[in-house]
């Protein structure tokens, strides 16, 4: 695990090719990102999991994947989510809590299943962002709630509910990318609301949470730092350290998001130098992924020391 390095790629199809075989025996990243491109049927899926963690001699290997459910559902062709989406699972939280306890653990249990058969072992799951009125339509559905106590405590049983099915679980987007009014994959958001309003409300979700990974917003707090989105800001990742006190791993957001206005070199490195651990980069085009992986550095004793932990919560 030593020589790994500090990134976490995608790839391009169904199958590694002999390139991105050549380019994980290579660059070693800590991680692979699965999307829908990339899953077909179970038997594949199965093979594809097998294929990387071959090449790493490794059965722990982290290998991730966006399944919400709703409308992020990247096992689309294997299980339909359309209905669950965070949002009925938070109006049904309210309504009647008998009837969500029941619901939302079979919901997790069941993706956790599926993950754990296709040899994933990574959620980029609980979405923490708050939903606010005329905010981008990015978050939307995919937020449990306005309320803050509400997303907070249904975060908590994902977090568990996932742990104890031996997922790992990503929270995101730290520290809030409810207030968004753009969609941070093609524009760059900008908060206005002041540091006092958003520790009260929007941070506040992500604290105390037991989960070994967090993945950062790519948007600006215009009143904390007005120069840097959340990915390359120190004040923001020192604010996640210290106000929020989140002491895991910190993973961006895709470095490739149109949000981050540098080259891929440049995001890839005003990441690292800002205080995140692992760069995530996910459209699978080979120069983007080189240009991380050759300025990721290799991973260091905290992360060492976190994935351990990892490894320990999938025995």
């Amino acid at each position: 695990m030593n020589n790994r390095r500090s990134f976490i790629t995608g790839i391009k199809g169904k199958k590694l090719n002999k390139r991105e075989i050549n380019f994980l025996k290579k660059y070693k990243p800590w991680g692979v990102i699965l999307f829908s491109r990339n899953l077909k049927n179970l038997i594949q899926i199965k093979n594809l999991t097998l294929q990387i963690r071959k090449i790493f001699k490794d059965k722990n290997y982290p290998i991730l994947i966006d399944q919400e459910g709703g409308r992020v559902n990247r096992l689309k062709r294997l299980i339909l989510f359309d209905n669950l989406t965070s949002e009925y699972f938070g109006k049904t939280y309210i309504k009647n809590k008998k009837e969500f306890n029941i619901t939302y653990k079979f919901f997790i249990d069941k993706t956790c299943d599926l993950l754990n058969n296709l040899g994933i072992n990574i959620n980029t799951v609980p979405v923490l962002d708050l939903k606010y009125k005329g905010s981008s339509n990015i978050i939307g559905d995919r937020s449990f709630s306005k309320n803050p106590k509400i997303v907070s405590e249904i975060g908590n049983l994902c977090i568990d509910y996932c742990k104890n099915n031996s997922i790992g679980t990503v929270i995101k987007h730290i520290p809030g990318h409810g207030l968004a009014k753009s969609d941070s994959h093609y524009f760059t958001p900008i908060v206005n609301k002041s540091y006092n309003y958003l520790k009260r409300n929007d941070f506040k979700v992500f604290k105390s949470k037991n989960s070994l990974f967090a993945m950062t917003a790519h948007i600006i707090f215009k009143k904390i730092d007005p120069n840097n989105t959340v990915t390359h800001s120190k004040k923001l990742i020192s604010i996640i350290r210290n106000q929020i006190k989140f002491k895991n791993l910190i993973i961006t957001d895709d470095i490739s998001m149109k949000s981050l206005k540098y080259s891929i070199v440049e995001n890839t490195v005003r990441a690292f130098n800002a205080g995140c651990n692992l760069v995530l980069h996910c459209n699978g085009n080979m120069k983007e992924m080189t240009d991380v992986a050759m300025n990721s550095p290799k991973v260091n004793s905290f992360i060492l020391k976190k994935t351990s932990e990892f490894y320990k919560n999938l025995s």
